[in-house]
């Protein structure tokens, strides 16, 4: 049987980190176990073909959620990156990191080494901005990140609008401050797609003697010796194989899978795992719970301007052009990511950090663009920040390749409706500035929307996820907590959880450049151990 020093479950972001640090030591060996695919194709890499993979399987696990009784009994869509690079390989690609108090935050709630002025170092490092050079920032990073190539000039109508509407303009959503409105920055690199596994893991695969790394990989179960995490077990191109960790077993599989996978292995709620026959290595009650997403409402217009993407004769003239200035240049429509806009808005003048988030959408995008409209327009996202309604992940079956059960609890508190709605109007304001009501021809969703009860209607009937689920393996020291400050599961050793899961609370904003930060610091307590 094979054996390795670590061996990493999941080849996301996180996962992509952790196997391209540890191994700049050639000494440390590392065998990297993802589910999907390499992520190395033109659809991964092209930052517009985004839109063939978040409706689809293409790359992508494509869950559900159990019915949702907050959203009027519907379903849910939770899109999950499933391939090197995880969900950094089909995202929108918007560079954020949230607020100084989420993880100040995290700290208060006696996280030590996890406040906003011990994560800084890590955003630093790990980022290599093309344009931005001050404390904030770093430039030598692996992650690149840019301003959009676009050069999409209803950008300017976007911020003219925001002006007309009183809201101040902000050129660094990472800086000193992150209230206003702006145009996002993202993880590409001249034009391209910058995903994880392109900044840490592509550049040393097959290059690197002490890094193995295998796709197409269903990881069976963690394997363990009384407390101890030992090994796992797998299945690739159907056959089952078994390989040993000399040191630990690093979980990074994502909010979903890492929990499902724990308590496949015998790790979570002991009466949960006994009714499904599992056999129990350790009771912890936390494993799964506490899921947070932020609940997310979709406004869309049509209108007339070719520079918003559509489907129309003269659309389709102009995009043979664009693509041929793509291959040129790496500049135009095809180096879009769609949600080009964005803001931070506060509900509450009063309140310490913004509590919404807006994503100004290039095109008129509907049901996580699984519906195609025949017209131009422009969409914009208006999601909750800081949602006080948790959810959790449940199994379905003792088997890793059934689809867990998600129940994302969204408007599940009342709280969380009322403040949505704050949000919808924050975001009307800026819908109905002249720069941008000039240019709309339709109200699609929300014309007949008139009173407050209207738009709790409109809500509970529209709203869904913006892709940042977290929370199911949460850090801290409490009886449902899941992991250490260190990472490392309670009560096991061996074994830690890398990823999204691992966070207390759900950080205001994208949770992409968080999950690589949090990464980041892990090499360090993991070098350190």
């Amino acid at each position: 049987m094979k054996e390795f020093d670590y061996i990493v479950i999941g080849g996301g972001s996180a996962g992509s980190v952790i196997a391209g640090r540890l191994t700049e030591n050639a000494s440390t060996t590392v065998a990297l176990l993802e589910a999907g695919g390499k992520g190395d194709s033109w659809v991964v890499k092209t930052p517009v073909g985004a839109v063939a993979m978040l409706p689809t399987k293409i790359n992508n696990y494509a869950y559900e959620t159990v019915p949702q009784p907050g959203l009027n009994g519907r379903r849910g869509y939770q899109p999950r990156g499933k391939c090197l690079g995880g969900s950094s390989a089909i995202n929108a690609m918007v560079y954020i990191r949230g607020h100084r108090i989420d993880y100040d935050h995290w700290a208060e709630l006696g996280n030590v080494g996890w406040s906003y002025n011990d994560m800084l170092p890590y955003f630093i490092k790990s980022e290599n901005n093309s344009v931005i050079k001050d404390s904030y920032h770093g430039n030598a990073g692996p992650l690149h990140v840019q301003n959009l190539q676009s050069n999409n000039p209803f950008q300017q109508i976007y911020l003219n609008a925001a002006k007309e509407a009183g809201f101040p303009i902000n050129t660094d959503f990472n800086g000193a401050e992150q209230e206003g409105v702006g145009i996002y920055q993202v993880t590409h690199n001249n034009g391209e797609r910058w995903s994880a596994a392109r900044a840490y893991l592509h550049p040393h695969m097959g290059k690197r003697s002490n890094l193995d790394v295998q796709t197409d990989v269903q990881v069976e179960r963690i394997l363990f010796e009384g407390k101890r995490a030992v090994g796992i077990s797998f299945t690739q191109g159907g056959v089952k194989q078994e390989l040993r960790a000399r040191k630990e077993v690093i979980l990074s599989a994502g909010a979903f899978n890492s929990p499902q996978l724990l308590m496949v292995s015998g790790v979570g709620p002991a009466a949960e795992l006994q009714k499904l026959g599992i056999p129990l290595v350790h009771d912890l009650p936390g494993v799964g719970q506490n899921l947070q997403d932020h609940p997310d409402f979709i406004f869309g217009f049509e209108a007339k301007s070719l520079d918003l993407i559509g489907i129309s004769l003269s659309g389709s003239v102009k995009m043979t052009g664009e693509i041929i200035k793509y291959i040129n240049s790496r500049t135009g429509t095809i180096a879009t990511n769609f949600a080009e806009g964005g803001a931070f808005l506060k509900t509450d003048p009063s309140l310490p950090a913004p509590d919404v988030q807006l994503h100004f959408v290039i095109s008129m995008v509907e049901d996580h663009a699984r519906k195609l409209h025949m017209a131009h327009g422009y969409s914009c996202h208006v999601c909750l920040l800081r949602p006080k309604s948790r959810g959790q992940v449940t199994l379905a079956s003792a088997n890793m390749s059934d689809a867990p059960l998600i129940d994302v609890g969204f408007l599940k508190e009342d709280e969380d409706l009322e403040t949505l709605v704050k949000g919808y109007k924050l975001t009307k304001k800026l819908l109905d500035a002249p720069s941008l009501a000039n240019v709309r021809q339709k109200d699609v969703i929300t014309a007949d929307v008139h009173t407050d009860d209207d738009i709790r209607h409109i809500l509970r009937q529209r709203s869904d996820t913006v892709y940042h689920p977290v929370g199911t393996c949460k850090m801290g020291s409490d009886a449902m907590a899941v992991v250490d400050a260190q990472l490392k599961v309670h009560g096991i050793s061996g074994l830690r959880v890398v990823d999204g899961s691992i966070m207390p609370t759900l950080i205001g904003g994208n949770t992409n450049a968080p999950i690589i930060a949090i990464a980041e610091k892990a090499v360090d307590l993991i070098r350190a151990a």
